[in-house]
Parts: structure tokens; C-alpha cells; sequence
């Protein structure tokens, strides 16, 4: 019973929020994060449900170009490849559910953001938006 009240405290611990600044406005998540390789390898592996306004933010310190895939992921994602200043790179919206297709990201991003498929769509988010969170230069 220890052990999972520690690895519960544990996991929250590592949660913080993210806002990224559209044209209409600031949308706010609540983000997990994957900084270590075996917790970007699992990433929302074998998840059922991502609530809205939750997601995972992916650090590749030092900005790098990077794939996604969605192997073993069985809930559609929009993946927010983003560069070290903050500025979106690029969107893949609505992956496909468990493919191995890779989703390059585009060119050097400093993180990778997912989040449930059809956030970007339904919050206006686009390429060229401001996300702020201290993963980020002058953040």
C-alpha cells in the first residue's frame, strides 16, 4: 500500500501546467512529462482515455529532429512539435491509433506535446502559436 501511495505521490509530482497562446486566447493544460529515454520510448502507451486538457510534454534537450509513432497508443492524439523558443513547429493532428508510421517532426524541436485528437482543431491552435512552459527559452 506504501508503494502505491509513493509512486501516486510520485507521478504528481512531476505534473505542471503548460498554457500555449492562440489568436483567441490562452488554453491551459495539465502535463505530465517524459525527460528520461524510457519514459519518452512509453509516452501514453497502452492509455484508454487522455481527459481533455491533459496531456504529455515530450523534452528532446537539446533540440533535435525527432519521430513520433503511435505503436501501442490506442487513443487518437494531436502531436505539438515544438521548437526551443516556444513557437509551434508543426501539428499532426489525430494520429492513427496503434500505426508505427513514423510523424517526423519537420526539422530541430526542443518538445513535443500530445494531446487528445481534435484539440488543436477545436481550440484553433496552429503552427506558428506560442506555447509557454519552463521546457522553454525565456520561460
Amino acid at each position: 500500500m506504501l508503494v502505491l501511495a509513493a509512486g501516486a505521490a510520485a507521478q504528481a509530482a512531476d505534473e505542471s501546467m503548460l498554457e500555449i497562446v492562440t489568436k483567441d486566447g490562452v488554453h491551459v493544460f495539465t502535463i505530465e512529462m517524459a525527460r528520461t529515454n524510457e519514459e519518452r520510448q512509453k509516452g501514453l502507451m497502452f492509455r484508454k482515455e487522455l481527459p481533455e486538457g491533459r496531456g504529455m510534454l515530450f523534452d528532446f534537450k537539446p533540440d533535435q529532429d525527432v519521430s513520433m509513432w503511435m505503436r501501442n497508443t490506442y487513443i487518437p492524439l494531436d502531436m505539438l512539435f515544438i521548437n526551443g523558443d516556444g513557437t509551434i513547429r508543426r501539428i499532426a493532428e489525430n494520429t492513427e491509433p496503434l500505426s508505427e508510421r513514423t510523424i517526423p517532426s519537420g526539422g530541430p524541436v526542443r518538445g513535443v506535446l500530445e494531446v487528445i485528437g481534435g484539440t488543436a482543431k477545436k481550440l484553433g491552435i496552429k503552427a506558428g502559436d506560442k506555447v509557454a512552459h519552463p521546457l522553454f527559452s525565456g520561460q
